[in-house]
């Protein structure tokens, strides 16, 4: 007597498509993500460097706010001799995945080196 395996692959099949489906989706989301960290460090950089050539604080921001996410909160504020831009974004994605991302630099102000 021969068994016959039709069904089987029609039924693995049915199961690992989805779930390759859901593994890819995930790393587009995380690739995404750590795209706009990486967007959320650069723009603070430019605001800081910006800031600390002593632009006007509206041009250090609208520096930071160029080079940022959509969306991003853009903040600015001197600590002495020092410059700290921070920027804040949200990641999109559905419930938890919508993580919070942020990125923070910190530069000497250059009227306060030599």
């Amino acid at each position: 007597m021969r068994r016959s395996d039709d069904g089987y692959v029609t039924a693995e099949t049915a199961v690992v498509l989805p779930t390759l489906t859901l593994l890819a989706l995930a790393l587009v989301w995380a690739l995404m993500a750590a795209a706009a960290q990486i967007q959320c460090v650069d723009a603070a950089r430019a605001g800081a460097r910006a800031a600390a050539r002593s632009d006007p604080p509206a041009t250090a921001v609208a520096a930071a706010r160029a080079a940022a996410p959509r969306g991003a909160r853009v903040g600015l504020a001197r600590e002495g001799d020092l410059v700290r831009v921070r920027v804040e974004s949200r990641a999109a994605g559905p419930g938890p995945l919508a993580v919070s991302l942020r990125g923070e630099a910190v530069a000497l102000a250059e009227e306060t080196v030599g």
